[in-house]
């Protein structure tokens, strides 16, 4: 605002001092209008309003100034003070009028991502709600074997906790907290973590990582479960013989950890959209993981990268910051 009122006193000036004995009607006044527009941009209605009027004390000496002045002149002078208000106020309203149109429509793609994001999470509850519902009237009626029962509807349970879970994840922010450790010892454990799943799957989890210390800071319990969530993806992605190698490496400015498998691989449309929250193309899942491993990752200034093709697998390449020890 302060430059804008700048602007308008050296236009006055110039006004009142060049071209005071030509008195010329000419380009001078028309440069008011720059800084009523700006005004208008920058601060809306009021603020073209208060730099017009500013514009209008600056102007009136040069209206009533000592040099001769016809009927005509006047009348092309006064003309100017209403022609310039009129377009503050144009110029205000018009600008005021698209930012409430850009604020509501704001406002209507935030109810609609709610109203997608509700639906997903319907949807995805519906399913073990329902086998919950029929197992427990299968119970009071006494039909069928209660201990199967009993199992099915705590499996449905935990995939219901699971998704509660998964949701609330997302939706608070991660608060990471940084310490130095060493990223061989995290892949292993991820590793560990992720060999009994392989292990029924008929998959064969392969680990590669340097002898060598690579300390990196980093919050170990965010980094693992995002590790955890790719490494259990590829396996999942993997039929019964298949290989996948999780493995450790320095590059020049980062530490890069590779997930490879040789499982059915993404589709283009999947590639593009596996970091989107509640895209999914797996019948159990919610969405959710890779948008979790993603915000992870960014948490650490890191970067994720996936390369796909359907039937011959995928690499998934994290690269995080690092320090050698």
């Amino acid at each position: 605002m302060v430059a804008l009122l700048a602007s308008t006193v050296i236009v006055s000036y110039l006004h009142h001092s060049i071209f005071r004995q030509a008195s010329p009607d000419i380009i001078l006044k028309e440069l008011y209008y720059i800084p009523l527009l700006l005004g208008a941009l920058f601060f809306g209605l009021k603020g073209a309003l208060l730099v017009y009027l500013f514009t209008s004390a600056s102007y009136l000496p040069y209206l009533f100034g000592g040099w001769p002045m016809s009927l005509w002149t006047l009348m092309d002078r006064v003309s100017h003070l209403l022609f310039t208000g009129l377009f503050a106020v144009l110029a205000g309203f018009l600008v005021e009028r698209e930012r409430k149109r850009l604020r509501q429509s704001e406002i209507e793609r935030s109810l609609v991502g709610i109203g997608r994001v509700a639906a997903n999470i319907v949807h995805d509850l519906k399913n073990p709600l329902i086998t919950i519902l029929g197992f427990t009237r299968r119970l009071r009626e006494r039909k069928g074997d209660a201990d199967e029962a009993v199992r099915i509807i705590e499996e449905s349970a935990f995939t219901m906790q699971r998704i509660v879970h998964e949701v609330l994840d997302y939706a608070k922010p991660i608060r990471i907290q940084l310490k130095d450790e060493d990223i061989s010892a995290l892949v292993k454990s991820s590793h560990e973590a992720c060999r009994t799943k392989a292990e029924e799957r008929g998959v064969s989890l392969l680990i590669e990582t340097p002898t060598d210390p690579l300390m990196i800071p980093l919050d170990r319990v965010a980094m693992q479960r995002a590790l955890v969530n790719v490494i259990t993806n590829a396996i999942e992605a993997s039929g019964k013989g298949k290989d996948v190698l999780v493995s450790a490496e320095v590059g020049k400015k980062s530490l890069r950890i590779r997930i490879n498998d040789h499982g059915s691989g993404m589709d283009k449309e999947t590639i593009e959209n596996v970091f989107t929250p509640f895209f999914t193309k797996k019948s159990g899942g919610t969405g959710l993981g890779m948008a979790i491993v993603k915000k992870v990752i960014d948490e650490h200034g890191g970067t994720i990268h996936i390369a796909s093709n359907p039937g011959q697998g995928t690499e998934v390449l994290i690269e995080l910051p690092f320090k050698a020890v």
